[in-house]
């Protein structure tokens, strides 16, 4: 006991109020959102292919809006984006749950699109301004403990809640983000002159902003790289399931139980490695997280029997943990003077991958099946190493430059 509460206060407390609403946000998306297509089926006469747009639209707005908020917390701070994004969040989970109009819910799934990535890469860029630079490896992963451990609970809650109203579920949501929105604004408040410093800073253009990141060669591989591995990513819930199905007795059961193992898995093995990896190079711990997301995609491939794919998303999730909370740091470290918010909402266009992925990896499935799919995207997910590694070489010489010869730690 002793140890946690040594553990805990090792870190700022806004470090832990960032954390834990990081999950608590996550749970309240997992919540309601994966019950927006039933929702909106059975309350709505909107044909699929339109629910389907409703639905995946805030996805794309994810990805291209994390770019604006990261860069809007550069210029006028941490505080304002992360409140008036978790203000206007709670009016758009009230919103969900209050009409089944067309129009408006893809207007509100634009704006929860648009608030996902405002709030995360900014907590992100406050968590680095909160943080000695050899803790910041063990604070990204407590981050990505805290989003599965969201991930995880929300669904249950979100099914128990749907069973007696599905509109009362998004309200609910929007309530508990009024409420952390309430809490983080006390919190913000009383430690607001150590945040001064931190958001005292040049105001930057997003104009100039765009300029920097164009020539950043580092991001830009980085970026790449992560496209690659999202493709391998993104399988475990797309492709993986329909290739289960054909293989194996019950696959819907033991589906669930890998979608269970690998929640247990981030939240038990977590604080191990990310304790083990923050003394390794960070292009190591990409190495080894990458080969073992390959690992486990050939072990899917060759899935006969239910206990394959559980060593399967077993090995897989430890490339999860190791690999996610790299590209956190990854970031951190090559980030430009005032651009570090900036730097975290350009990381977001990785997820480009996850929209790749499941249509890539479904037409292998169909053409080629499942054995000849996993094969090819473990390859696809295996070059993404090539490009880590040139980022961080391009980061060393870009990181020489600004030095101007000096001797610094090796990324």
């Amino acid at each position: 006991m002793k140890g946690l509460i040594k553990n805990f206060k090792a870190y700022h407390p806004l470090v832990w109020v960032i954390i834990f609403g990081t999950g608590f946000a996550r749970a309240g998306s997992f919540m309601s959102l994966p019950f927006l297509t039933i929702y909106l089926a059975n309350e709505s006469t909107l044909s699929v292919g339109t629910i389907g747009l409703a639905v995946g639209i805030g996805s794309v707005s994810g990805i291209f809006g994390g770019f604006f908020g990261g860069n809007l917390s550069d210029r006028f701070g941490r505080k304002k984006v992360l409140l008036y994004t978790l203000f206007v969040w709670s009016l758009v989970f009230i919103g969900f749950g209050m009409t089944t109009n067309v129009l408006l819910i893809i207007f509100l799934n634009i704006l929860n699109g648009l608030c996902r990535s405002f709030f995360e890469p900014t907590g992100q860029a406050l968590l680095s301004d909160l943080t000695s630079e050899e803790k910041k490896m063990r604070v990204f992963s407590y981050r990505y403990m805290a989003i599965n451990v969201g991930a995880a609970i929300g669904p249950m809650l979100g099914a128990y809640f749907a069973l007696k109203s599905a509109g009362l579920t998004f309200i609910i949501t929007g309530c508990l983000y009024l409420v952390y929105a309430i809490a983080l604004t006390f919190a913000l408040n009383k430690f607001s002159n150590e945040l001064k410093p931190a958001e005292k800073k040049e105001k930057v253009s997003i104009g100039a902003a765009v300029n920097v990141l164009r020539k950043d060669l580092a991001l830009g591989l980085f970026v790449l790289a992560g496209i690659l591995s999202f493709i391998g990513y993104a399988q475990y819930d797309s492709n993986l399931p329909l290739f289960m199905k054909g293989k194996i007795e019950n696959a819907a059961y033991v589906y669930s139980g890998l979608l269970t193992i690998n929640a247990v898995v981030v939240v038990l093995f977590q604080p191990i490695i990310a304790k083990w990896s923050e003394k390794k190079p960070l292009l190591v711990n990409m190495a080894i997280g990458t080969g073992l997301l390959c690992v486990g995609l050939i072990a899917f491939s060759l899935g006969i029997h239910w206990s394959v794919y559980v060593l399967g998303i077993f090995v897989f999730t430890l490339g999860e943990i190791l690999i996610v909370p790299s590209g956190s740091l990854f970031i951190d470290r090559i980030a430009k003077g005032d651009l570090k918010g900036t730097y975290f909402g350009a990381s977001n266009f990785r997820m480009l991958g996850m929209f790749i992925g499941p249509t890539f990896g479904g037409a292998l499935l169909e053409s080629l099946g499942g054995e000849i799919m996993f094969g090819v995207i473990a390859i696809i997910t295996a070059s993404s190493l090539i490009f880590y590694v040139m980022g961080n070489k391009a980061a060393n010489k870009q990181k020489v430059k600004v030095s101007e010869g000096q001797n610094y730690q090796q990324y």
